[in-house]
């Protein structure tokens, strides 16, 4: 899982196993230099460029049958800066190093996604956040990048230099070049106590504003077919450090999340009509707790069960109404949903193609069990969300296309313009973003 799989003859697939590719050739560069060299070189081949991290995208936004570029050589911490309060990474490192890395020097980013296995220039380029009233997705906290472009020449850009890359190069979707570096925001590590409790769906919809408000990070997951949901609210604490012990750990977290789960979702898988009374238990066996922890390991956790997923980003004022109409067709529609649905949110950034930019979001996840039809499920589901000028992750299924996205966001040509100016021969093209940014 912490690196992508191959299959035999070089056959590339993605971590959901939606995505397979052959690449003519694979590169893992060991510096900038030896990157560039390798853009130069597709480019007089004439063969597309495709830099990939973990594999974490449901989409086939970094599959190529041209050059596939792997970053694992480009990893660790280049430079911290305490006084700026950054520290600047290279592309390939994964999250999970580079938060533990940063615990070790008493620094923490301020708020993270609920996986960590992919690299940041992977979980950036895609747009990937958690949740949070305040505090943004991950592509948000950047302040500076390293951008190797088109000629191979190598761009910096942050705020202050080139900054009409930065505003679109944060979540640039591998479109304008391969990132080499990262320079985010940092503070010194702290605390977060998390409470988790079960809470009936009528109820987070009727007091979801003031959960919002209430809560620095609040998400749930409601379980289909039930009237249930699992609610996470996690806030800034004074301390003292109270770690969930290791054997509940175990439990909660292995056992009942991964464990208990995956074995649901093989009957599931078997038998579909088991599914709502399977929901009923599983959204009755995760109990109350609160613990206090640094960041990392109270925002991310392990997710060993294959899925495939969706997720579109609404305007926040529109969760409700959207979330009632997912579970009015769930209701009718005959399906069985054996995987939660995860909501979340995130306020408005400045990024040119965020799933937030310029509007306070909710995001809304559907999932389904690797292996399992999903098509209905999803197709149903997207067809609500885009009624509510839905913005799809990156990284995540979804059908639409360049047209589509010029009408939800406002700086749609803004990048494209960019994007012809930095990739006017497209070597950063493929099927994927054809479909999304026009040819």
């Amino acid at each position: 899982m912490s690196s992508t799989a191959s299959g035999k003859n070089g056959t590339w697939r993605n971590w959901g196993g939606t995505v397979a590719a052959r690449p003519a050739r694979e590169v893992a560069p060991a510096s900038v230099e030896e990157l560039a060299a390798a853009i130069r070189r597709a480019a007089e081949d004439g063969l597309e460029v495709k830099a990939v991290g973990s594999g974490h995208s449901f989409t086939s936004i970094a599959a190529t049958d041209g050059v596939l570029i792997r970053p694992q050589l480009l990893t660790g911490i280049r430079h911290i800066d305490r006084e700026a309060g950054t520290v600047t990474v290279e592309a390939g490192t994964p999250l999970k190093r580079l938060n533990v890395a940063l615990a070790r020097e008493g620094l923490s980013l301020a708020n993270m996604g609920d996986i960590m296995e992919q690299t940041v220039s992977g979980a950036t380029s895609t747009g990937t956040h958690g949740t949070g009233r305040d505090s943004a997705s991950i592509a948000a906290q950047i302040k500076a990048l390293e951008l190797v472009t088109a000629d191979g020449s190598v761009l910096t850009c942050s705020e202050k230099e080139n900054p009409e890359v930065f505003a679109a190069a944060r979540i640039g979707l591998g479109a304008l070049g391969v990132v080499t570096a990262i320079t985010f925001a940092v503070e010194p590590i702290f605390l977060l106590t998390a409470r988790e409790e079960p809470m009936p769906f009528a109820r987070v919809l009727a007091e979801f504003d003031e959960l919002w408000t209430e809560n620095e990070h609040f998400e749930f997951y409601w379980f289909p077919h039930t009237g249930s949901t699992n609610t996470k609210r996690n806030n800034r604490s004074a301390g003292p450090e109270k770690p969930v012990g290791q054997l509940a750990g175990w439990f909660e977290d292995e056992l009942l999340s991964n464990g208990v789960f995956q074995v649901a979702q093989w009957v599931g898988r078997a038998v579909p009509a088991t599914i709502p009374a399977i929901a009923q238990v599983s959204s009755k066996a995760l109990s109350a707790r609160t613990y206090t922890d640094i960041p990392y390991k109270v925002f991310t956790s392990p997710r060993r069960v294959r899925f495939v997923e969706m997720e579109y980003a609404v305007p926040r004022e529109a969760v409700v109404e959207t979330l009632r109409e997912l579970k009015a067709m769930v209701e009718r529609s005959g399906l069985r949903v054996s995987f939660p649905v995860e909501v979340r949110t995130a306020p408005a950034d400045d990024i040119t193609l965020s799933t937030a930019s310029g509007r306070d979001s909710a995001y809304i996840a559907v999932h389904m069990v690797k292996g399992t039809p999903f098509q209905r499920y999803f197709t149903s589901a997207e067809r609500i969300f885009t009624a509510h000028e839905g913005r799809p992750h990156w990284g995540k299924i979804h059908t639409r296309d360049a047209e589509y996205f010029a009408g939800v966001y406002p700086r749609f040509e803004e990048f494209t313009a960019l994007r012809d100016r930095l990739d006017p021969d497209r070597l950063f093209q493929n099927d994927y973003l054809r479909r999304v940014l026009g040819a």
